[in-house]
């Protein structure tokens, strides 16, 4: 509980080199900070606000912005987790010459990342993360070199990365399992992907699908268990809950899960 610098004031701080946190970057004291600077390019990483006009213009080059997606594709809050709930292939990284718009500005450079089937929100952070970073750096040695080449975006082509809300995490069993599958994936660490058994909200960290008919039984009926896995009927096939948490607990394998909060075959899961 106590306020603790991030590991990127911290190595600033070691190497002399001055942090501004201003609570927004409209006010004129802010800008004239950033002015006194009279810096060549500003980067700007997970800022989560369209910055001002007046601040875009304040560096000979400009604003860069390293954008967790493939530009057009996923403008705004939360690509990443657009992009696993989608269903999307693969995503990657942008570097874009900012403009007032949201995430409309000119395309300088472009890495792609595979999705792959397991990965989750978090996962995919980390992959992207590292991939920012060596983007960001080629892309300062291009602007070095004067070499960028900006590309236009086609706006045609363009969706939106909503901000995600706990509310939209709410699994809806109707819903074909493959799809709860990668909300299950894209909704972790946040907001987590969530069902009742009863009056009992209880968090599903991680599943499985099987394709599989599961005859008359409704959707959310728990249709077996095993070691691994907790089967639920879906709208189509079949959902395997691997990890499941419960209010105040831990989050655990299905196998010990059950031994402090019985589900058997035949419950169900939702509210009805």
């Amino acid at each position: 509980m106590q306020l603790t610098a991030s590991p990127v004031k911290q190595l600033a701080l070691q190497r002399g080199v001055p942090v501004l946190q201003p609570a927004t970057l409209k006010t004129e004291e802010a800008q004239k900070e950033i002015a006194v600077l009279n810096a060549d390019v500003m980067v700007v990483a997970a800022y989560g606000l369209i910055l001002p006009q007046a601040v875009l213009q304040l560096p000979k080059r400009g604003c860069l912005n390293i954008h967790a997606s493939l530009l057009p594709r996923w403008r705004g809050a939360a690509p990443i987790q657009r992009a696993i709930l989608a269903g999307d292939k693969e995503t990657g990284i942008t570097i874009m010459q900012m403009d007032v718009g949201l995430d409309t500005g000119d395309m300088l450079l472009k890495k792609i990342c595979e999705i792959k089937e397991g990965d989750t929100a978090e996962t995919l952070h980390d992959k992207l993360a590292e991939l920012g970073a060596q983007a960001i750096i080629e892309t300062l040695q291009l602007v070095e070199q004067q070499q960028l080449r900006p590309e236009k975006q086609n706006d045609q082509l363009a969706t939106y990365a909503a901000k995600l809300s706990k509310s939209e995490a709410l699994l809806n069993w109707d819903t074909e399992a493959e799809r709860l599958n990668r909300a299950v994936r894209g909704y972790y660490p946040f907001p987590v992907a969530h069902t009742t058994m009863g009056d009992t909200p209880i968090k599903v960290i991680r599943a499985r699908v099987r394709k599989e008919d599961f005859g008359a039984n409704a959707a959310g009926t728990v249709l077996a268990i095993d070691k691994e896995c907790l089967w639920v009927a879906c709208g189509k096939d079949v959902l395997g809950i691997e990890i499941m948490q419960k209010p105040g607990g831990k989050a655990l394998p299905i196998a010990q899960f059950i031994q402090s909060f019985p589900i058997k075959i035949g419950d169900r899961f939702g509210v009805f």
